[in-house]
């Protein structure tokens, strides 16, 4: 049974290279849509006022860029945007009381079914073998992996998805504290995404991140002769309902697997790999010298 009483089954999602699901097209969206109709309601409005997108963006402290994406459903707008807006327009409170079905569609629905995996697991365990992991990733450098994406983001789509994931780093903040444990190959320590002061202050993160009670972060060194984990990066996840979903990531696909057989024999590897990989202890030490090196 799924996490909200439903049957699991295996499904594919499209991904970008850093592991974000980003689903296999913006049009197919749903979260995508409401941005769409929020925009045309904002519009409507603007129109009925009589106001160009330059006089309404100067009315509420925004530029016209910010109104013109807005209105495009190309940008989520913030609550203040809107509250604003519902000023300037004399909409009655109409504008907003959007705020709602907009924060619900800010993320990608690929993102928010992760998140919500992620937020309703008891246990977490991840293997990162090529970037840090998007839980511990800082604004700057997840910011950094976007812009290398190619096909290439807009902005728009890149402030969308850089918030998306900084949304997910709540699970730390949850209570009860979920059993959190981490295995990052040694190389995403060193690859300096974003410049050497980006990598610095991922590294801080992960030293920061490491002293939680409840998360213990492991480093896999690349002189290690044997290592379970050359298949790719995955993430086993185990729920409050007693069943466990692995998400298992390669090139510009992940897969969320439920299966119970396949899913022990991926958790049974992540296990081999944490048994392969440096100590909680050993590992912070590992990264505070990666630290001095950058």
């Amino acid at each position: 049974m799924g996490v909200n009483g439903t049957t699991r089954t295996e499904r594919a999602a499209a991904t970008d290279s850093t592991g974000q699901a980003v689903g296999l097209s913006e049009a197919e969206d749903e979260s995508a849509a409401v941005l769409r109709a929020v925009g045309r309601v904002i519009k409507s409005c603007r129109e009925r006022a009589g106001l160009t997108q330059t006089e309404l963006g100067s009315a509420i402290g925004y530029g016209y860029e910010q109104v013109s994406s807005v209105e495009r459903g190309r940008r989520a707008p913030q609550p203040e945007f809107l509250e604003a807006a519902d000023r300037a327009l004399d909409t009655g409170g109409m504008l907003a009381a959007l705020k709602k079905d907009v924060a619900e569609a800010r993320y990608p629905k690929k993102v928010r079914d992760l998140a919500k995996l992620e937020a309703e697991a008891v246990e977490l365990g991840a293997y990162a073998n090529a970037v840090v992991h998007g839980l511990f990733q800082t604004e700057e450098y997840a910011r950094a992996l976007y812009c290398n994406r190619r096909p290439a983001y807009t902005e728009d789509e890149i402030e969308r998805y850089v918030a998306a994931r900084m949304s997910r780093q709540d699970i730390f903040d949850r209570r009860p504290l979920p059993t959190l444990t981490f295995v990052q190959d040694e190389v995403t320590l060193r690859r300096p995404i974003g410049g050497a002061m980006v990598m610095r202050r991922q590294l801080e993160r992960l030293l920061e991140i490491g002293q939680l009670r409840n998360v213990d972060i492991q480093v896999m060194p690349t002189d290690r002769e044997e290592h379970a984990g050359l298949g790719g990066a995955f993430q086993v996840l185990r729920m409050g309902d007693g069943g466990t979903v692995v998400r298992v990531e390669a090139q510009a696909y992940s897969q969320s697997i439920t299966v119970p057989k396949s899913a022990r024999v991926l958790e049974s590897q992540y296990g081999i790999i944490r048994s392969q990989a440096l100590t909680p202890r050993e590992s912070q030490s590992f990264i505070e010298k990666v630290l001095g090196e950058t």
